[in-house]
């Protein structure tokens, strides 16, 4: 039953006061303020349509959420969720007491609502292939809520950082393509939306009704600035508080009462290819391509040295679910014999050719984003020795989705929460068609499908593990793209005004929502 509230009412209360009392700070490093940089803007602040997908939102809470470390703990959940033997029913116990920013109370209701929508087809979710194991959610009591699964699956915890949505916001079955919650967000997170100046700035204010306390950092304003070599001129100016920048510009941009910090990551960067092309989808091509990628000389050039070389999508931070053995030599010279053993062969300008087609093929990258760019030439480099010619481009990001079946593209992901969403949707058959970046390559090997899917139907951890190594020793097998390095995040920040910093173990997602500020709803005024 839906509780009685005005969902337009509230927002408009919530923003207008808001508005009225809390104006940004007029520079950086104010009492209780904080004005950072970030070089990427969402296109939504609606969590049905992606935002805080790895449980990174400030303006909402999920049933449980990252502790910092690649663990869970609880958020809106009051303790860990239970499941039965089997691993398809899950039971949650619920906070009391707390409330949504318009002021209505959170309860079950709420919670079914918004995970009922994102498997809906009629909502048009973006986030429903993550949770293409749900059969259905019911509200138990209003404290309590249980998920009832398609299949066995003991990773169901990583799903449980979605950001909850009041349940009124949701009640026709709509696109949420014009969702209110698109620009006006309402959850149950430590701040709330002042103002979102779409292309410049967003700013927030502490929630005072936080159910984990209101804020010490009562304000924070957010400024777009999409280039990296921007954002670091500006903050060597003294013009933010903080910011994230490649590891190398990091270092060159700290000034006196600044630090420069890097956080272990899930994160990758690959060069996706298209699997269906002439050149890019021919075995030995994406063999040799990944023999002649010198990964150590990239992380050491262009990272600074803030990285580790990736081969397949676990990394070693995963543990007993990650394979030392699944690796490719650099190695140029077995890279060329590949290429000759399955004739292609090295034409007068030093490209290969094979029955008339050239070794050519196409990478796109963020023209926004310089150690992408930097990444695509030195593979494009490295290709080219082995005989193979990469032609780049710069594209916005708007322009990725028509090119994918034809061009490949330099691409970012990564989830230290479990091995289940940091890398099935990135090589399982399945995921092609459920999202622009979800396998965009279309690699398909049934050897990996099978031990993939076998891996998130298995309890078992022991098990399990050997299920993702076997996964790992196919890939390298006959691989579909060219992993390149698990990247350290790096950060610039303000010394002093406040304490509470823990370094974290971070996801694909970065910026000012994670990085240092992961947990700033929980910082202190320094003493």
């Amino acid at each position: 039953m839906l509780k009685r509230r005005s969902l337009v009412v509230g927002l408009s209360v919530v923003v207008g006061v808001v508005a009225a009392g809390c104006a940004a700070p007029s520079q950086p490093g104010g009492s209780g303020a904080m004005l950072l940089a970030d070089g990427y803007e969402p296109e939504s602040l609606n969590p049905l349509l992606g935002y805080g997908a790895e449980g990174a939102a400030k303006f909402y809470d999920g049933l449980l959420a990252f502790d910092g470390r690649a663990q869970l703990r609880p958020a809106l959940a009051v303790e860990q969720p239970q499941a039965n033997a089997d691993a398809t029913s899950w039971t949650v116990k619920l906070r009391d007491g707390v409330k949504f920013h318009d002021g209505t109370p959170f309860d079950a209701e709420d919670v079914a609502t918004t995970y009922r929508a994102a498997i809906d087809p009629a909502y048009a979710s973006t986030v429903s292939s993550d949770y293409d194991m749900l059969a259905g959610v019911q509200a138990v009591d209003p404290h309590t809520v249980r998920f009832d699964l398609k299949f066995p699956y003991s990773a169901w915890p990583s799903k449980m950082v979605l950001g909850i949505v009041p349940n009124e916001a949701l009640t026709t079955p709509a696109s949420q393509e014009n969702s209110p919650l698109n620009t006006r967000p309402v959850g149950t997170g430590p701040y709330r939306l002042v103002e979102w100046r779409q292309g410049d700035q967003m700013t927030w204010a502490a929630n005072p009704d936080y159910w984990g306390g209101a804020p010490a950092v009562h304000d924070i304003t957010v400024v777009f600035a999409k280039d990296d070599n921007t954002r670091a001129q500006r903050l060597a100016a003294g013009e933010f508080d903080g910011t994230v920048l490649p590891p190398v510009l990091a270092e060159g941009a700290a000034r006196d009462g600044f630090r420069v910090v890097h956080h272990e990551t899930a994160d990758y960067r690959s060069i996706a290819l298209p699997n269906t092309h002439p050149v890019a989808g021919d075995r030995a091509v994406r063999t040799a391509l990944n023999l002649a990628v010198d990964r150590d000389g990239m992380i050491k050039a262009l990272l600074g040295g803030r990285g580790k070389p990736a081969y397949a999508p676990i990394p070693p931070s995963m543990g007993a679910h990650h394979e030392p053995a699944a690796t490719f030599a650099h190695d140029p010279q077995q890279a060329g014999r590949i290429l000759d053993d399955a004739g292609w062969r090295v034409g007068a300008d030093g490209i290969r050719e094979r029955n008339g087609t050239r070794a050519k093929f196409t990478v796109m990258y963020f023209a926004d984003d310089s150690l992408r760019r930097d990444l695509a030439t030195g593979f494009a480099s490295d290709a080219r020795k082995v005989g193979i010619e990469v032609e780049l481009a710069g594209v916005d990001r708007s322009a990725v989705a028509g090119r994918l079946a034809t061009d490949g593209i330099v691409l970012g992901g990564g989830n230290p929460m479990d091995p289940d969403p940091q890398v099935y949707s990135s090589l399982s058959s399945q995921a092609i068609g459920t999202g622009t970046y979800n396998n965009p390559g279309q690699y398909r090997n049934a050897e990996v499908d099978a031990a993939l899917d076998s891996a998130r139907r298995e309890l078992d951890p022991a098990k399990r593990a050997e299920l993702y190594r076997q996964a790992q020793r196919a890939y390298v097998a006959d691989p579909g793209l060219v992993y390149l390095a698990f990247i350290d995040h790096s950060y610039v920040l303000r010394d002093g005004g406040f304490t509470g910093y823990q370094p974290p173990v971070e996801p694909h997602t970065h910026g000012t929502t994670w990085g240092p500020w992961w947990n700033v709803e929980t910082w202190k005024p320094s003493a």
